[in-house]
């Protein structure tokens, strides 16, 4: 099959270009031609064998303004490590150039590129451009888009003329699900459920020396426990809860008001902590400042890091924390767990779909004493069991690789054409 892809964000530094990134390698691999529209702020960006990519250029907060590039960043829908501006914030020329420039590369593909079906990365604009065109199309909801459309009502027309053109709409958690089901009841007969999925030629246990790893970001390493959060760092990611649990964990006691779990071990004895954030965003000053002032000296901002590297981290961790406000999948727990690492998650969207305390911990939202506790006693299990790791990344393995749900889209493909 010829496949289209669509997102609205780059291929590296979302969860939505990730997982586009990620399945159109494997299409290929399997033998299909894949062409992906996507923007683009850097000439440089990265390029994947056998993938055709068409990047609509835009101009970066700092640096250069690629050749032909759009006077303005790409829009998103909270923030991304390589632009602040959102959707709501462009004015009728930005947003009528935004699509124009959309437009022009939907109809160049489909001429030149021939697609069988376009698959559209989010019930949003550029979903809705590829409803003009009679070919099949297939959107996955990825639950930013979902916030788009409670938060500007004015864009909403081209959400619902997505959702009534294609043919199936994808999403990725049963929380996912039911907000498409609110928003859209009119098309609940073409919602499927398929969970996103790990690339496991990237995300596989490794033997790291932590020493050696921290140092190429700076981090003078001493034999401590690490706690890692991977994410962009944006409000509903949670990370200022973090770094309030931050202040209790690690110290060798039970967080006070709260009772150790049944069958904790104790933590008494047991190495200090330090605190990994890869990843950036709008906020991170602003989080810097907070975890200054807690007197947070044990917590290190990475910034961005690339997939491989996020491996070799997620293999140096004793635990990963997912302390979202919201999260529509979660595919960093998964990517996490694949390297054998426990996870600590809230249980808010559709982190609580595959963690359970077989492979970590859940713990209510916004709650930094729980989280806390529950970084002690993960790490508490992981260090009294360290065979835990590997029964963890089989549990990831087996059911959450790309490689175990392709099949599954590639019948629905079939099916729509």
């Amino acid at each position: 099959m010829n496949i289209l892809l669509i997102n609205h964000f780059p291929l590296e530094g979302s969860e939505s270009g990730t997982y586009t990134k990620n399945l159109a390698m494997l299409l290929v691999a399997r033998g299909h031609k894949v062409c992906v529209i996507l923007p683009e702020n850097n000439p440089d960006y990265a390029r994947y064998e056998g993938i055709k990519l068409h990047p609509v250029m835009f101009t970066p907060a700092a640096g250069p303004a690629p050749s032909g590039a759009l006077p303005f960043n790409f829009p998103c829908f909270t923030t991304h490590p390589a632009s602040a501006t959102t959707f709501g914030s462009l004015n009728s020329e930005q947003l009528e150039a935004y699509l124009g420039a959309f437009r022009e590369a939907l109809a160049q593909e489909m001429e030149s590129f021939a697609p069988d079906v376009v698959h559209g990365q989010h019930l949003w604009m550029l979903s809705g451009l590829a409803a003009a065109y009679e070919v099949p199309l297939v959107v996955t909801a990825h639950g930013t888009d979902l916030m788009g459309y409670d938060k500007w009502l004015a864009l909403r027309d081209y959400a619902n003329q997505a959702a009534q053109a294609c043919k199936k709409i994808i999403c990725i958690s049963k929380d996912n699900e039911d907000l498409v089901l609110k928003a859209f009841p009119a098309q609940a007969g073409k919602v499927v459920r398929m969970s996103n999925g790990y690339n496991p030629a990237i995300f596989y246990p490794q033997d790291i020396n932590p020493a050696e790893e921290l140092a190429r970001y700076g981090v003078p390493y001493k034999g401590e426990r690490i706690v890692l959060m991977a994410g962009k760092l944006t409000h509903f990611k949670g990370v200022d809860v973090l770094l309030d649990a931050a202040v209790h964990y690690g110290k060798g006691g039970a967080v006070s008001g709260l009772a150790p779990a049944s069958g904790a071990a104790p933590t008494s004895g047991m190495a200090p902590v330090i605190t990994l954030i890869a990843g950036d965003g709008a906020l991170r000053a602003e989080l810097e400042e907070q975890a200054q002032r807690l007197g947070l000296d044990q917590v290190y901002f990475l910034g961005n890091v690339s997939q491989e590297d996020l491996c070799r981290l997620y293999s140096c961790a004793n635990v990963d924390v997912v302390p979202s406000r919201r999260e529509p999948f979660g595919l960093v727990a998964v990517e996490a767990m694949a390297c054998g690492t426990p996870v600590v998650v809230t249980n808010e969207g559709g982190l609580s779909d595959f963690v359970n305390e077989s492979v970590g911990a859940l713990v209510p939202v916004e709650d930094a004493p729980a989280l806390a506790q529950a970084i002690d006693e993960v790490l508490a299990r992981v260090q009294a069991n360290p065979a835990w790791r590997q029964f963890i990344a089989g549990y990831a393995s087996s059911s959450y690789s790309q490689a175990a749900i392709i099949e599954e889209l590639e019948d629905l493909y079939r099916s729509v054409l």
